[in-house]
């Protein structure tokens, strides 16, 4: 589909710079807040469960809104789509920062959430309009997606370094700076422009997902507070269930609908959205449970703590620049399945976990899981993309990275309400949750046999290197 771009002068690199900074940016975001939950909890008197909404608030609202911001951005053009996420970012970054209680820091991440499912389409549609030549797009998105990457491994650690110099505050405060120097760089630089669409926003489909996703993340969270046959814990489950197949019957039916659900039966949609969503249960429940576990029951301060997921994080960032050639030599379904064997064993070592345990044995184990994960991620998009017709590559990537974000909700809430209580219940739960997490790999290994072998298929340079929402 052709790209209709105003003659007004723009340049492809600033608004690399630009985009790339708005991803870095939500990136960071999903990494960055693991390491300041302790201080949040003493500074706005809360418990676990109001920290697992200070994490899923924001997922929730940027895995439901993901496919129709996208839709948005076609209608609109990515520019004022992406400038003006960019900037609601940047004004919830400082919402966060200011909030006096733990009800003002969750609003203020439900509008995150919101302006980044805004920008993360609406960026990669700026690339693709800036760079019209083959090579020169592909290695614009393997920057812009590497950047990402590097962002989110780095979270942790500039989380740490930054609450324990200026506090948590900071860790959002960061945000202002940088997003107002790309949404400068955005107004000033970036191709105007839209793409021909007649894509429906289907708002009646978008309630259906946020309803049901919302009492999935209900349901998940409050166990923890209120125990299984708690009222508001059953009318998250059932809302789940009502509307979930609401949105089922009413995509089915609908002549536009924002998923149409066709794409996912296909097993190349399918194998990688279940994989991708178990791949980030694990990882961001492990990521909010273990920061919990180092800093309450071991006692390391914000800093140490952001050292401590360095082993992780640093392989993450290193393994997923080497997917690329890894694939071509060995093929995706080879590297999916080394990956989760390599992240069903770490996550099975790491439950032996308890308050002796020296930081010296933590290491390798948070190391393979780290090493499996990179191994995934990246050929899982690449099996997607090889199995989809050019026209539906935008809607079955954006329902694999739905997906996952929505794995990502599930780990935090459950694993959440398995740690919540004191130090002792924090070690107990956390033994749980992770060789919950191992069983998780075991299903995805399952599937992943399914995937067909193909020894050839490109794969993105990074881990957040999936191709999201591209229409061209």
């Amino acid at each position: 589909m052709k790209l209709l771009v105003s003659s007004k002068t723009s340049s492809p690199q600033l608004t690399l710079v630009a985009a790339s900074l708005g991803f870095a940016v939500i990136s960071l975001d999903v990494s960055v807040v693991n390491v300041a939950l302790e201080r949040i909890r003493e500074a706005l008197q809360t418990d676990v469960t109001g920290l697992q909404w200070v994490l899923n608030a924001y997922t929730l609202v940027f895995a439901s809104l993901l496919l129709s911001a996208g839709a948005l951005g076609d209608r609109l053009g990515p520019r004022p789509v992406y400038a003006a996420g960019l900037g609601l970012f940047t004004l919830a970054s400082v919402g966060c920062a200011f909030s006096g209680s733990i009800e003002s820091l969750i609003a203020a991440r439900i509008a995150q959430g919101l302006a980044a499912a805004l920008c993360v389409p609406a960026s990669f549609a700026l690339i693709t309009m800036s760079f019209s030549e083959t090579t020169s797009r592909a290695r614009a998105i393997g920057t812009w997606a590497g950047i990402a990457s590097s962002a989110l491994g780095a979270g942790p650690l500039v989380g740490g370094v930054l609450i324990n110099t200026f506090g948590w505050q900071s860790i959002f405060l960061i945000n202002l700076p940088l997003g107002l120097v790309g949404v400068w760089l955005t107004l000033t630089n970036a191709p105007h422009g839209t793409r021909p669409t007649t894509r429906s926003l289907d708002p009646i489909g978008q309630m259906f997902a946020i309803l049901a996703l919302g009492g999935l993340t209900i349901g998940c969270v409050e166990i923890g507070r209120f125990g299984w046959e708690a009222p508001l814990v059953l009318a998250g489950f059932g809302a789940f269930v009502i509307c979930g197949m609401g949105f089922v019957f009413y995509e089915s039916n609908h002549p536009d609908p924002m998923l149409p659900l066709g794409v996912m039966r296909t097993a190349a949609v399918a194998a990688p959205s279940f994989i991708g969503m178990a791949i980030n249960f694990a990882f961001y429940g492990l990521m909010f449970a273990v920061s919990l576990f180092f800093q309450t029951v071991k006692g390391y301060s914000p800093l140490q703590t952001g050292l401590a997921f360095l082993p992780m994080t640093g392989v993450i960032t290193l393994t997923n620049f080497g997917a690329g050639w890894l694939s071509a030599r060995f093929g995706p379904k080879l590297l999916i399945l080394a990956g989760l064997v390599m992240a069903t064993i770490g996550y099975l070592w790491l439950s032996e976990i308890s308050a002796s345990t020296p930081f010296g044995s933590i290491i390798p184990r948070l190391f393979l899981i780290g090493i499996g994960a990179a191994l995934v991620v990246p050929p899982i998009n690449a099996v997607l993309l090889s199995g989809v017709d050019h026209g539906r590559v935008g809607i079955a990537s954006g329902a694999l990275n739905a997906a996952r974000q929505i794995g990502g909700v599930i780990g935090v809430g459950v694993f959440g309400s398995l740690v919540a209580g004191s130090a002792a219940s924090i070690t107990a739960g956390l033994q749980s949750a992770l060789l919950l997490s191992a069983l998780a790999m075991i299903l995805a290994f399952v599937v992943a046999t399914r995937i067909p072998r193909e020894r050839h298929v490109a794969v993105p340079s990074s881990g957040e290197a999936d191709p999201r929402f591209p229409k061209a």
